[in-house]
């Protein structure tokens, strides 16, 4: 997906960026790729494959729900690593109230230069595991309208990573490649326990590509337990997911 296809992909869905929500775009890939040779932050360089795969793929739940971007929201990313999906929802939805926390200070350092390099405003960027950021007694838990996260983890990790973040009544989305029954199935029980209830799982293709793509969105309906989310590294060495007999496997 070159540029110009980008943007008219965008525009046939009612999404027009203007030049220099263009020129952004570009700087955001000139700079990605300039930091990358030196700093571990995609595989992916290719501009066309960049553009597809990084930035439209980043601006699918704008794409697909335009009307809840558009309003001056309250948005957490989760190990956004080089920036998606929050920067590429930034640079078309301004109105954003971004905040980024990710675990390797190297990646807050490039996000730290890009969003001057974009001239971008009401950014927060925070250098910290996910487990301790949203800890029971800290002024970000339970704060934001929605919680995001993509291909960090699996489901039912993620969602006691995301959900502590997310204020009663907002929403934890995971943009999730392919094949995410099993794991939302495995999320279930995380689910319940921390609060959440699962709204749907839409299932998309990439344009050109016509890749797979889900965006999983989770409501949050009732306080999260305050032991929630345990020390760094349990969530994923023990997450919260069903057994075969119905029990629990956490909290060992």
């Amino acid at each position: 997906m070159n540029p110009e296809t980008f943007q008219q992909t965008l525009a046939a869905h009612g999404i027009k960026l203007t030049e220099k929500q263009m020129q952004q775009f570009n700087t955001y890939y000139e700079y990605l790729i300039t930091i990358n040779e030196h700093v571990n932050l995609t595989a992916i360089t290719d501009k066309q494959e960049v553009y597809l795969k990084h930035f439209y793929d980043s601006l699918l739940p704008g794409v697909q729900n335009p009307e809840l971007f558009q309003r001056p929201i309250t948005l957490c990313d989760v190990g956004a690593g080089a920036g998606f999906p929050s920067i590429p929802l930034k640079i078309v939805f301004p109105q954003l109230k971004v905040t980024i926390v990710d675990s390797l200070n190297k990646r807050i350092t490039f996000l730290h230069n890009l969003v001057e390099k974009l001239e971008l405003s009401d950014v927060t960027l925070c250098h910290d595991r996910a487990e301790t950021f949203a800890g029971a007694k800290l002024p970000y838990r339970e704060s934001f309208d929605l919680v995001t996260a993509r291909a960090v983890a699996r489901l039912s990790v993620l969602t006691e990573l995301c959900l502590p973040l997310t204020k009663i009544g907002g929403q934890f989305l995971a943009l999730k490649a392919s094949h995410t029954e099993d794991e939302v199935q495995d999320a279930d029980k995380a689910i319940q326990v921390l609060g959440g209830k699962l709204i749907k799982d839409e299932q998309l293709t990439l344009p050109i590509s016509n890749d797979e793509r889900h965006l999983v969105w989770i409501e949050k309906i009732r306080k999260t337990p305050k032991k929630y989310p345990r020390k760094p590294g349990t969530p994923n060495k023990e997450p919260i997911v069903s057994s075969e007999k119905g029990a629990t496997k956490h909290d060992k």
